[in-house]
């Protein structure tokens, strides 16, 4: 079992508001050993099918820069394609800051959400969702601030977090050799009022009770709250 942290704490969090000078919102968002550089810039190009519509657009990208792991990774450009793996996070992303977003608030904007993993010790999805929040409510300020909207169109903070069960016990924020090791491996998005977006679990090597599902859940509810709360005071900095 862990030696650093007892099962229901956080790694370490830092968020560093601002950290690229040319999006319209960016932040370096740091959950222990798992770093990423969220940037979030407006386009007014929509997509082919909002055109003439009432509704904008938020939408994300996600990567892994290829010496973020032990072992250097070939770039996925060099390979020609996205991973399925980097396909389905970064729609995992997208769909989770539409969710908290009214979009015909930026009617005519559609807003990317880039994220780059530049270091990573498990949890980069949820890492990335945490941060692409930040950058995109940064994003919101400045758009606002410019008056190129009225209205801030933001329902709630959302923040993710991933849970396990290891050796039986169910532990909050794995690192990678904790998800390596986990006999079910989940991750939660939550919103700040505590309404789930989407919850992802895999039974890894034994099967998942209720009564462990709801000790994850209960405890992941307890770390997106702290989360948010990095966000706020990071927002309001």
């Amino acid at each position: 079992m862990r030696n650093d942290r007892s099962v229901n704490q956080l790694r370490d969090i830092e968020i560093i508001p601002n950290f690229s000078p040319y999006p319209e919102g960016s932040c370096l968002i740091k959950c222990g050993n798992t770093h990423v550089i969220c940037s979030a810039s407006v386009d007014k190009n929509l997509p082919r099918w909002l055109k003439n519509s009432d509704s904008g657009w938020v939408t994300a990208e996600y990567g892994m820069i290829p010496r973020s792991t032990s072992e250097r990774m070939s770039r996925e450009a060099t390979r020609g394609k996205q991973s399925g793996r980097t396909q389905e996070i970064q729609r995992l992303i997208g769909r989770s800051l539409r969710s908290i977003i009214d979009l015909e608030e930026i009617k005519d904007l559609q807003i990317i959400v880039d994220c780059d993993v530049i270091q990573a010790d498990g949890g980069t999805r949820t890492a990335s969702i945490s941060g692409a929040f930040v950058a995109l409510q940064l994003c919101i300020n400045n758009l606002l601030t410019k008056r190129i909207i009225n209205k801030n169109p933001i329902i709630e903070n959302i923040a993710a977090i991933s849970c396990g069960m290891v050796e039986n016990v169910p532990c909050l924020d794995l690192d990678f050799e904790e998800d390596q090791n986990a006999d079910v491996d989940a991750n939660f998005v939550i919103t700040d009022s505590g309404k789930l977006v989407e919850v992802q679990m895999t039974s890894e090597k034994k099967l998942c009770s209720e009564e462990s599902f709801n000790m994850m859940l209960n405890l992941a509810k307890s770390g997106v709250a702290k989360i948010i709360q990095f966000q706020k005071k990071t927002i309001s900095d």
